[in-house]
């Protein structure tokens, strides 16, 4: 099997000056073959065309409207149980050897039509590694003292493990009320 990287080495050999016959027997490769790649610019992998059609007739083709109407009905069923109510309902009709046939249709049928899944990102947190910082604007909320509005914000500082909170009194996101906050 011809791949990407014995193309590649054919074609630095050839550039550097080899011949044909050296090269394609360096690479392994029978000259005819390195003819072959030596004249088109693409690479093994970039000439495969993707296949839009099906090698075998599908065996379940029958009966998969009735399958998808149970999965639909209780998504939570495997595979096999499917399988083996298939058996169970159509005698000699599905053997043994259909079953991972089955198996991958179930599956493709779960990722594209079937219930979405809940995604999660568990996270941990070590201790005196992570603290977690915000500045918030406070203007909206119209504090006046002495009848004069009081702009400010607040940096609020919270240690994820322990979940231990700090709120300082600031009037700009600046590194000097950052460092402050964090200090308290």
């Amino acid at each position: 099997m011809v791949t990407d990287g014995k193309v590649k080495e054919l074609r630095r050999l050839l550039a550097s000056g080899k011949s044909l016959a050296a090269s394609s027997r360096m690479t392994e490769m029978d000259e005819k073959t390195a003819r072959h790649y030596r004249n088109d610019n693409r690479l093994p992998s970039q000439r495969k065309k993707p296949r839009d059609y099906r090698t075998r007739i599908d065996p379940f083709a029958d009966v998969w409207n009735e399958v998808q109407i149970r999965l639909e009905a209780e998504p939570r069923l495997q595979a096999k149980t499917l399988f083996q109510w298939l058996q169970d309902r159509y005698p000699g009709v599905y053997p043994d050897s259909t079953r991972r046939t089955f198996e991958r249709r179930v599956r493709l049928w779960r990722s594209t039509e079937g219930p979405d899944k809940a995604v999660i990102f568990p996270q941990v947190h070590h201790p005196a590694r992570v603290a977690a910082s915000d500045f918030t604007v406070m203007n909206t909320l119209n504090v006046t003292i002495a009848g004069v509005s009081f702009e400010h914000m607040l940096f609020h500082c919270v240690l994820t493990y322990s979940n231990v909170e700090s709120v300082s009194l600031c009037f700009s996101e600046s590194f000097e009320a950052l460092s402050e906050g964090i200090q308290k």
